[in-house]
């Protein structure tokens, strides 16, 4: 029975020496037969994958995140060779001047080190993490949760073995126990460890700030609202409303809260309840919006209380409110965003650009589902997790913010 992690930390540090001496090239070798490998591996993938869903009640949560397909490791496979055609993130000059002194001063981009992740229930985040830290010279050590942890344990031993068949360090990429015990120390490594990153529920998220000594980016909570402005489209608005709620109901960019004017709540809701009832969306109204839904029979109803508005629903749950003005819309976000991705659906222009430059979120849409938060889908590979802070990195955490700055100085015998 281990008694700490150490000798894992330790190793992560010693590796970070190799790992930011890796060339362009050897990045994307090691990237593609990564790819490669997860590809002819899935069979064994799906097996241990299996293991791990039999342990979970299928109405969790959680259970959509933890399952894995042969179409979801195509995918990952798939975003491993996108990470690959990238370009290096490291080395970029950011600044270059001479000195009157003659000294010759750099700014360049260098990989931040050990980069840990301590997430839930979410192998992909397993391979998307490896492959953004391997691209941009960093060492990952990955602290999945017990649920996932024989899916987690072939995906790392899969590209533990390529980076052996390379020659490399396997120590680039290490699954850390899931025995909460190591948490604490985890943390508190500042000695070894360069950056945290939690990658999960709003607990989590808050644990990890509360204890954390190693430096933290916060990858948020989502708590996204489609707002449907008196001008909006209804047809466009109802599709848009559906897809952000019923496309994959457990992550962090679906729908939790529509907000309807109240002006075209009659229309639009007739539009929509086809969608719901077609898949059993639970809807949890305030009194207005549960008249309305009354008299359409919807049958999945409740009646909302304040803590279903500013809740992450994370399944076919939504909570709808009706609203008397644009402004009385806005002070709803306002209060109840995590700051994620919030849409609003108009036709006026002149409102639509209010919207997107004062709402405080990530990221912010005029007519299209907030499902679209998403690494891949901004081209920028495959991501981390949604940063909902304003520090370093905000919205898609991927490739680019995976690095810090370094300035290299040069003289000739210069003093001072």
């Amino acid at each position: 029975m281990k008694d700490n992690i150490q000798f894992e930390l330790k190793a992560a540090y010693a590796a970070t020496r190799e790992a930011k001496r890796l060339s362009d090239e050897m990045k994307r070798k090691l990237l593609y037969g990564i790819s490669t490998s997860l590809s002819e591996h899935a069979d064994a993938i799906l097996v241990e994958n299996k293991r791990d869903l039999d342990r979970m009640d299928p109405e969790d949560a959680r259970y959509d995140r933890l399952l894995l397909t042969a179409d979801r490791i195509h995918s990952l496979a798939e975003s491993m060779r996108q990470v690959a055609e990238l370009a290096d993130p490291t080395g970029v000059m950011l600044s270059h001047k001479i000195l009157d002194n003659g000294l010759n001063v750099e700014k360049k981009t260098v990989p931040l080190g050990v980069v840990a992740v301590i997430y839930e229930s979410r192998p992909n985040v397993t391979v998307d993490v490896a492959a953004l830290c391997i691209r941009s010279g960093n060492v990952c050590l990955l602290r999945g949760g017990s649920d996932a942890w024989y899916t987690n344990v072939m995906l790392v031993k899969i590209i533990q073995d390529v980076l052996a068949q390379l020659g490399l360090s396997q120590d680039v990429v290490q699954l850390l126990p899931a025995d909460r015990k190591f948490v604490h120390e985890l943390l508190t490594a500042t000695a070894h460890v360069d950056i945290i990153i939690p990658r999960g529920s709003q607990a989590l998220i808050e644990f990890v700030r509360e204890h954390a000594k190693v430096p933290v980016i916060e990858t948020g909570a989502g708590v996204c609202h489609t707002y449907v402005e008196e001008t909006a489209d209804l047809h466009k608005a109802a599709q848009i409303v559906a897809n952000a709620k019923i496309s994959r109901p457990s992550v962090c960019n679906s729908l939790d809260t529509v907000l309807v004017d109240k002006s075209v709540a009659p229309a639009f809701v007739a539009l929509l309840v086809p969608y719901f009832e077609n898949y059993g969306v639970r809807v949890f109204c305030d009194a207005d919006a549960y008249r309305l839904f009354k008299s359409l029979d919807y049958p999945l109803l409740e009646h909302a209380t304040d803590a279903d508005f500013g809740r992450e629903f994370l399944s076919l749950q939504c909570s709808v409110k009706l609203t008397s003005s644009f402004d009385e819309a806005l002070a709803h976000i306002g209060q109840y965003s995590s700051k994620h991705s919030e849409c609003i659906v108009s036709e006026d222009a002149e409102k639509i650009a209010f919207f997107m430059d004062t709402i405080d979120a990530a990221a912010v849409y005029a007519n299209a589902s907030t499902r679209f938060t998403d690494g891949g889908e901004f081209g920028l590979g495959a991501e981390i997790g949604i940063s909902t802070q304003k520090l370093h990195a905000r919205g898609p955490f991927a490739l680019e913010k995976l690095v810090t700055e370094k300035w290299y100085v040069t003289g000739d015998g210069q003093i001072r």
